[in-house]
């Protein structure tokens, strides 16, 4: 046994979590909790993430070498994944969206078929990124698969580089656990969206999937991914495989002659950039905003695609009658999304958690429209209107605030509206995000990834404030609130409540993580999950 003063805390963390056999005897002793604790063990640190982004991104190549490494220690080879029969799915802007859609046309359109998703993050609990038809695995469900795989690596420890760490991270554990999941439920079909990237992406060691699928490309993941719209689309193109299908929606030149030339040189048995599919245009999509309706397409694309390979039926119909009643039902919490708070019937709160300017622009366009915050136009004056903003440290506040308020600018514009788009909030608040007001997380958004000294300053919420005030002089100083944890911002939005006669609308962006956890604070999980 290691001495333990000379584990780094990540290490020192799974140790003591390991080695707990008194308290670990039984498999029914072992709880929803202990599965997320020990997860969360597992989480990098602030450094760690500093050190890959420094290192250009050279230490993500090791990540798949690493997971199939994984993978074999818990009984699996790269073959066996491809009884999955796997949509894998990458982009810079709408591939959670795209999967979302691509999951319920299948299921709609086979009913019979058990159908896998997984996706990332999770918004309130970790469970959400496997679904089985749908639906988030139950607790017990995941508590059971959880272990299998804990303990299957617990007890083969021997890895092939001495370099490589005996228990991998977050993402990699929770892919495994998806492969797992949906191994021993014998699905008949998965949806696999990319975490970051593609090419060193842990989703990325299916050797056969049956189609894979590019989004829209931008810039995002820098550090990682590459400066260039070159060097981001050579990332995602990494998906691509030898003898499956290649499809995209439309790119960016630069992008696109990457996306060709690897399509190429990995052998894709065709590259298709997807022409627009007649009358779907007239469906009103489950998911909210005009940019819904590109990702709907690239969806039908897939769908259509592999389903014709899976079954050798030959779909004739430009959009079938259960692919529309897939697109209609698709459901995407945190994404463009209106919730009524129901313990609050005067406050709609509108989530979407944006966080790259491609994204952020798209969230505008969405919010600054006659259907969302500028509805009933005779009573847009009697609204308070709040925006509740984080971004992930590393990220332009100023430069995302800045783009926010052009396109609110233009959309204003384009609807007759003469205000200023910095009249369009009465309050800004700019949050951590931490889940709780005393400093602590829900078990399942706990992160530490946040740096201590940010987090101790609120150095990112304080220059998002001072970009704002920067961006909107005019702005008053007292309706910006600077402010540690997700709960204080809620606290902030139900002081309104109760000091003001106005309905409030509350717009939450730039982070999943901080609209999961308002989700969480706010009592919102039953109507918006």
């Amino acid at each position: 046994m290691p001495l333990l003063s000379a584990l780094s805390p990540r290490r020192l963390l799974v140790h003591i979590i390991s080695f707990r056999p008194t308290l670990r005897k039984a498999m029914s002793t072992r709880t929803y909790r202990d599965a997320v604790e020990h997860l969360n063990s597992l989480q990098s640190n602030a450094a760690t993430l500093e050190a890959v982004r420094a290192s250009g991104g050279r230490l993500s190549q090791f990540a798949i070498p690493e997971m199939v490494e994984y993978l074999g220690r818990i009984g699996y080879s790269t073959s066996d994944l491809n009884r999955l029969n796997v949509i894998h799915v990458t982009g810079t802007k709408g591939k959670g969206s795209t999967s979302a859609f691509v999951d319920s046309i299948i299921r709609a359109a086979r009913p019979e078929w058990t159908v896998g998703l997984y996706t990332s993050p999770h918004l309130v609990a970790v469970r959400e990124r496997i679904r089985i038809n749908g639906v988030p695995i139950s607790e017990d469900v995941f508590v059971k698969y959880f272990f299998e795989v804990w303990d299957r690596l617990q007890q083969n420890t021997k890895t092939a580089n001495p370099q490589t760490p005996v228990m991998p991270g977050y993402f990699r554990f929770v892919t495994l656990l998806a492969y797992h999941v949906f191994l021993e439920l014998k699905v008949d079909a998965t949806v696999l969206e990319v975490g970051v990237g593609g090419r060193y992406d842990s989703t990325n060691i299916v050797p056969k999937p049956i189609v894979t699928g590019i989004t829209a490309l931008g810039i995002d993941h820098v550090a990682v991914l590459g400066k260039t719209l070159r060097d981001i689309a050579w990332q995602k193109a990494g998906i691509f495989k030898e003898g499956a299908l290649a499809l995209t929606v439309d790119q960016p030149e630069e992008a696109m002659e990457v996306l060709k030339e690897e399509a190429e040189v990995l052998k894709a048995s065709k590259f298709v950039v997807i022409p627009e599919t007649p009358g779907l245009s007239e469906v009103k999509l489950g998911l909210a905003g005009n940019h819904q309706y590109q990702n709907a397409n690239l969806a039908v694309h897939l769908a259509k695609d592999f389903l014709s390979i899976q079954t050798s039926e030959h779909i004739t119909e430009d959009l079938p009658a259960t692919f529309v009643e897939g697109l209609k039902k698709t459901k995407w919490p945190g994404r463009c999304q209106t919730v009524v708070d129901p313990s609050h019937e005067k406050t709609t709160w509108f989530l979407d958690g944006a966080h790259t300017l491609e994204s952020l622009d798209c969230c505008m366009q969405w919010y600054a429209s006659p259907d969302v915050a500028l509805r009933s136009p005779e009573k847009v004056r009697e609204r308070t209107r709040v925006l509740i903003f984080n971004c992930t440290n590393g990220r332009s506040g100023h430069t995302f605030l800045g783009a926010m308020l052009t396109k609110a600018n233009e959309q204003l514009k384009s609807h007759g509206h003469l205000e200023d788009a910095g009249e369009l909030f009465d309050q800004v608040i700019f949050c951590a995000n931490v889940t709780y007001a005393d400093g602590g997380f829900k078990g399942d958004l706990t992160t530490i990834a946040i740096p201590e000294a940010d987090l101790a300053h609120l150095k990112t919420q304080n220059e998002l404030a001072s970009a704002w005030s920067s961006l909107v002089p005019s702005f008053p100083k007292e309706n910006i609130h600077v402010l540690p944890s997700i709960e204080h911002a809620v606290n902030v939005v139900r002081k309104l409540n109760v000091s003001e006669e106005n309905d409030v609308d509350v717009l939450v962006a730039g982070s999943l993580h901080l609209v999961g956890g308002l989700i969480e604070v706010a009592g919102l999980s039953d109507a918006a999950l």
